[in-house]
């Protein structure tokens, strides 16, 4: 089943649809591949990720590195590259708030992985949840099923189309309308999943001039993620080297790919492709059935997602309320990063020494006292001078 672009995670379809996973609970599938990437396993450790399954995952935010680029073998190759993390936190998921930017404020761990993981593993958690709620509705609501109840006119497709539009997820749920079997095919659509990763444009030459242009220019394009609003979400840009880090453009690629797209505007150049929703980790009961198999033999009930990016991330785990909680980055996440109450992310390179700002403090304080006794003297000697002259 495609899976189609330019709707609001974490289903995508049309414009139109913008549905919302509510609450994403970490023992779901989409919850466990996050985790699991979050957590580095030991050699021939098991890890028991059960406890998991009663979180959710709250995205928070993310920012970007600067490193060298160790595949750069020519002098055109970019030499420092831009390295994009993300950050979000584990919330007992009774307590998760989508309207608060932190998510919870006790009984959490914070995490930090690499932005193309998490998205790998958040598409991936959607398509799963698109298609568990498209057979649940077949299965449960449509009651579509060709049995001996139904008229000689009845058709299966157009009645499953019918039940899916009710709920706006009939061009997510099937692949065509049965109601246009003469529509034209449309061309190759884009998948955003694609570019998860920095990935080479793909532009239609329906023209001889657009063909040109790519070969005069000689400059091959690029989509990829990156961080924008200070850190607070994740859009699609347009690059021109193989690493995503310099923008073909001024405004982020778009409108360079606008150009060559005739017209198309480039999906998530200004909206997030993640949202701030609360993501269970929690999997869906009778995974047997609605799961494809993904994942239903594990018996921790915990989501694949969470379970990938939980053993993958950097942790600080010191307000989670665990035992044997691992705390190896929390300098490193307190150092970076602040995630503010309206949900912006600033970035900063360490904390304040309180000593050096003590002495900077009495520096200030002495400063201020010696240029008022300055001035006092100053206006002592200045009334002297007039009485003199008188």
């Amino acid at each position: 089943m495609a899976v189609a672009v330019q709707g609001a995670l974490p289903i995508y379809g049309k414009q139109n649809m913008q549905h919302k996973l509510a609450d994403v609970k970490a023992d779901s599938k989409l919850g466990q591949t996050l985790l699991s990437k979050a957590r580095k396993l030991e050699q021939d450790a098991e890890v028991d990720f059960t406890w998991v399954a009663g979180f959710s995952i709250k995205f928070q935010g993310c920012h970007h590195i600067s490193q060298w680029n160790g595949e750069a073998d020519g002098d055109e190759d970019v030499k420092i590259a831009t390295k994009r993390l993300v950050r979000f936190r584990l919330c007992p998921t009774g307590y998760c708030s989508k309207s608060d930017a932190g998510g919870c404020d006790s009984g959490y761990g914070d995490y930090i992985i690499d932005m193309n993981t998490y998205l790998e593993a958040y598409f991936q958690a959607v398509e799963n949840n698109q298609q568990y709620m498209c057979e649940y509705m077949e299965k449960m609501s449509c009651g579509c099923d060709d049995d001996d109840g139904k008229d000689d006119g009845f058709d299966e497709d157009i009645c499953l189309w019918d039940c899916y539009a009710a709920a706006g997820m009939a061009e997510i749920c099937m692949d065509k309308n049965p109601y246009n079997d003469d529509e034209e095919e449309e061309g190759e659509q884009f998948e955003v999943r694609e570019y998860v990763e920095c990935a080479e444009a793909k532009f239609e030459e329906n023209d001889d001039n657009n063909r040109r242009k790519l070969e005069e220019e000689e400059v091959q394009y690029f989509i990829g993620p990156y961080c924008a609003e200070q850190g607070g979400a994740i859009y699609l840009g347009l690059f021109t080297d193989d690493v995503c880090t310099v923008f073909a453009d001024s405004y982020g690629g778009a409108s360079t790919y606008k150009t060559l797209s005739y017209g198309e505007s480039l999906p998530y150049s200004s909206s997030s492709v993640v949202g701030k929703e609360c993501i269970s980790c929690k999997e869906p009961e009778e995974v047997d059935e609605n799961n494809d198999g993904n994942d239903e033999q594990d018996e921790d009930e915990v989501v694949e997602m969470c379970e990938e990016i939980y053993a993958t991330a950097g942790k600080c785990e010191s307000d989670l309320g665990i035992d044997n909680a691992n705390t190896a980055a929390c300098n490193y996440m307190e150092g970076i990063k602040i995630v503010r109450k309206d949900g912006t992310v600033q970035v900063q390179s360490s904390k304040a020494n309180k000593t050096a700002s003590i002495f900077i403090g009495l520096f200030v304080v002495s400063f201020v006292l010696l240029a008022a006794y300055v001035y006092f003297l100053h206006t002592k000697l200045q009334r002297a001078s007039i009485n003199l002259s008188e």
